[in-house]
């Protein structure tokens, strides 16, 4: 059913400490009380907003702070929560702040603070914090689905890809009372990725699924109790080459990076637009399968690995795409 509010008569506007308390992750609690078997040590969840009903109501979801963004897709730092690997149970807390802006009247954003995902079997929900016309509160915010794909698992982290979310009842009724406009339960809120780091040591590794070349690349992270590294190490800065220097339209190309930050979850941009992502492992190494598609121009491509945090720096390889004829 759709959903349309008339127009605030006077919006609370939230500054300083108070918004601040606001979007702040709270503490990530286990559904059914028990500890999960792996804590979230790190990690990043992407949110692409292409062809959803965002984009047909001329809102737009722009990274704020803590998060970073790159054309239709957002990411967000996961900072705690835990995971059953076996199960595919998952509680992650996400930092950063989002900004919903319409076109409208993009002087008057909706907050989205303090995400949190929850992940059971083949389903979950998406909650966010934000505060509109004074209210302060939780809401749930989409539906998320996983379509029967079950995570990658590697030893130190879990891999959730393709999940999609679908606003709530509750999740429309927000967006209809900030924007004025028709939402419903189940419209089209976009896909989100989830690469968590869950330390290190052994865990169950499932038979991939289909599909999974598209899934990021997940290496080890870090044991808790690593050794620093040292200072010749620290101080290199990463280093990113290509597999195949030339390629023709169609195929596939790998890139491998080295030098970063162990554990660090790195980016990968294509031509400048970041598409993937992956961990380096307890050496500071990842690498990342990628398709080069059939509408790629002839010429110079550039792969460049970045760490959000910014840590030592980014690394680009370049390669040559030729037409199959």
């Amino acid at each position: 059913m759709n959903v349309k509010a008339r127009k605030r008569p006077g919006a609370v506007v939230l500054t300083g400490a108070a918004l601040f308390a606001l979007l702040s992750p709270g503490v990530a609690v286990a559904q059914d009380g028990d500890a999960f078997p792996r804590e979230v040590s790190g990690g990043y969840a992407s949110w692409a907003t292409t062809a959803t009903v965002l984009t047909d109501q001329g809102v737009s979801l722009k990274a704020g702070e803590g998060v970073q963004g790159s054309a239709n897709r957002t990411w967000f730092p996961a900072t705690g929560g835990g995971t059953d690997p076996e199960t595919g149970v998952a509680d992650v807390e996400f930092d950063g702040t989002a900004r919903l802006t319409r076109s409208a009247d993009p002087d008057d954003p909706l907050l989205l603070g303090a995400l949190r995902l929850r992940l059971v079997h083949d389903g979950g929900t998406l909650y966010a914090r934000t505060g509109l016309d004074g209210e302060e509160r939780e809401v749930a915010l989409a539906d998320v689905e996983s379509g029967g794909t079950a995570p990658a698992v590697r030893d130190g982290g879990v891999t959730w890809t393709g999940l999609r979310a679908a606003l709530t009842d509750e999740g429309a009724r927000l967006l209809a009372a900030w924007s004025g406009q028709e939402f419903a339960a189940g419209d089209a809120l976009g896909l989100l990725d989830l690469t968590v780091g869950t330390g290190g040591g052994a865990s169950p590794s499932p038979a991939q699924p289909e599909g999974a070349g598209e899934s990021p690349t997940l290496q080890p992270a870090p044991p808790v109790a690593a050794a620093p590294a040292a200072p010749d190490e620290v101080d290199s800065k990463p280093t990113a080459a290509v597999t195949h220097p030339t390629l023709t339209v169609g195929g596939r190309q790998q890139v491998t990076g080295d030098g970063f930050e162990p554990g660090a979850v790195v980016l990968v941009a294509i031509d400048g637009d970041t598409r993937y992502q992956a961990v380096a492992d307890e050496q500071g190494r990842l690498s990342r399968t990628f398709p080069v598609y059939a509408n790629a121009a002839d010429g110079a491509h550039t792969v460049e690995l970045y760490s959000v945090t910014g840590e030592r720096g980014s690394a680009v390889a370049r390669f040559g795409v030729q037409s199959a004829d």
